[in-house]
């Protein structure tokens, strides 16, 4: 039996050869489903797709400035409907005649138009799948001749997009590398009397020198309550978490639960730790540390190819003592891509028997996130991101824990 090849991450991105595989990839995923054409609404789906990027793909669903792409069955090349269909960056990932003009889906008549236009692409029989559908689209019912209301499509990107190709991890690492420089630049500026805002400030300043495209999660710099009840009220009776930034004063002794991500080349990264401002930790605090990490190193010895989302969930509540050592309305874990969380989820509500469909592969990038948490002594929250192997994992970072 050969030896397990290991995983290789190039120091930089072949960015023609990524868009490439992923439309092997996608056009993958639509032959095991009898799919002819592929209609991307969602804006980081449409990212995943076409190598385009813009800023604040994932939450900037403007109605005249939301893309939408078409994959076809029998073309490599993927179609593009936007208003930035004239700019120079798209001609060079696009030929001429697949970068169109924007398709106004939130409307009827802008649905009528974009399936006149979709008629001329793909045969009226044609199957055709849709990942989100607009209350436009929904009126309508369908898109071309008498095929009917598409069917989901949202399958087939999820498929594509949850294993990561070499150059996606190469730009995924560069991209929590900037992270991690406006991370130790905010460390450095931590103590009592600084505002949250103030290192809010710092953060945004670092990533846009290191060359990150957008922020995509205000920086939380979460002052955590040593009670449930201290806290604002939650529907689930749960911790609030993660709260927006305020101009509050850091005290001496307050915990910060610290959680933000950036956007670098369209891939998104992730970062969670928590750290106390201007003290050492107890020995309390030091104590949920060693649980914390007992949790992650009991989650982590079950990580690997073949394993379920399931295995990690039972070893994470079996080293927490029988209890779920994360927030219900929350997961233990998540996938890292395109999106600040997508497939694969681990832990999440929708629940165990999905966590046991779930089959790791290689390829699969994940964020740990357990917690601990006391109530009348607090809590300790961290995220570990790795990508998953052969073997077991690799880790996609490496900063420290300190100072926690």
């Amino acid at each position: 039996m050969g030896s397990v090849p290991k995983l290789v991450i190039p120091a930089s991105a072949d960015l023609a050869r990524m868009r490439r595989d992923r439309m092997h990839r996608i056009h993958a995923a639509m032959g095991e489903q009898g799919i002819d054409a592929l209609v991307l609404v969602g804006n980081t789906n449409v990212v995943y797709a076409t190598g385009a990027i813009w800023p604040l793909a994932d939450a900037g669903r403007v109605i005249f400035e939301r893309p939408v792409a078409v994959v076809l069955a029998d073309d490599d090349v993927p179609h593009l409907f936007s208003p930035l269909h004239t700019d120079d960056r798209l001609r060079e990932i696009l030929p001429e005649d697949h970068a169109h003009g924007p398709a106004h889906l939130e409307f009827d008549e802008g649905v009528e138009i974009f399936a006149e236009r979709l008629a001329e692409l793909i045969p009226a029989q044609a199957t055709v799948a849709l990942d989100e559908w607009t209350h436009a689209l929904r009126r309508a019912g369908s898109l071309v001749g008498k095929n009917g209301a598409p069917i989901d499509g949202g399958r087939v990107i999820s498929k594509a997009k949850a294993i990561k190709t070499p150059d996606e991890l190469a730009l995924m690492r560069q991209g929590l590398q900037i992270t991690e420089q406006g991370i130790a630049e905010v460390q450095a500026r931590l103590a009592p009397g600084v505002r949250q805002t103030e290192l809010t400030a710092t953060f945004l300043r670092t990533i846009f020198e290191g060359g990150a495209d957008a922020n995509i999660l205000d920086p939380i710099w979460q002052i955590m309550p040593e009670r449930i009840a201290d806290g604002p009220w939650t529907t689930t009776g749960d911790l609030a978490c993660p709260l927006l930034t305020t101009e509050r004063e850091l005290a001496k002794g307050d915990v910060l639960w610290v959680d933000t991500g950036v956007s670098f080349e369209g891939f998104h990264s992730d970062f969670g730790r928590t750290w106390i401002v201007g003290e050492e930790p107890t020995a309390g605090q030091r104590a949920q540390f060693d649980r914390w990490r007992s949790i992650m190193d009991a989650v982590l010895s079950v990580t690997r190819a073949g394993a379920t989302a399931a295995d990690l969930t039972a070893a994470a509540i079996e080293a927490n003592g029988g209890t779920k050592p994360w927030m219900p309305h929350f997961y233990l874990g998540h996938g890292l891509g395109i999106d600040s969380a997508e497939m694969p989820y681990v832990g999440s509500d929708i629940g165990e028997v999905f966590d046991a469909s779930l089959v790791l592969a290689p390829g699969m990038v994940l964020v740990l996130e357990p917690i601990v948490w006391e109530d009348g002594a607090g809590g300790y929250r961290a995220e570990e991101v790795l990508v998953i192997t052969e073997d077991g994992w690799d880790p996609m970072t490496d900063y420290t824990y300190d100072p926690f």
